[in-house]
């Protein structure tokens, strides 16, 4: 057997998708939490929209310009009551999630 390895290495750069459940939590973390955080490339499907709209209607500011999300967090107190209804969507992840907020 022969093991040939590269002496050059392996160098560049690669971009992976969104992932639903890291944004999800990024949105959510980054909302209760005190001051600005910034998602890259977050993940664009309805369950994740679907909790942006939630955490905007709880009272947080969250700017989406399509690549980047800045989420102006107001701390767990900050959050205020909802004028109406939440709504969801049919995404699973957010009830669960937010259900404990």
């Amino acid at each position: 057997m022969q093991l040939r390895t590269n002496a050059k290495g392996l160098a560049g750069c690669i971009r992976v998708p969104g992932d639903k459940s890291i944004s999800h939590r990024s949105i959510m973390f980054g909302s209760l939490a005190k001051g600005v955080t910034t998602v890259h490339d977050i993940l664009r499907g309805e369950d994740v929209l679907s909790t942006m709209q939630v955490f905007r209607d709880l009272g947080v500011q969250i700017e989406d310009d399509g690549n980047v999300v800045t989420i102006h967090g107001v701390g767990f107190a900050g959050l205020q009551a909802p004028t109406n209804k939440l709504n969801m969507g049919n995404s699973g992840t957010s009830i669960r999630l937010i259900s404990g907020v």
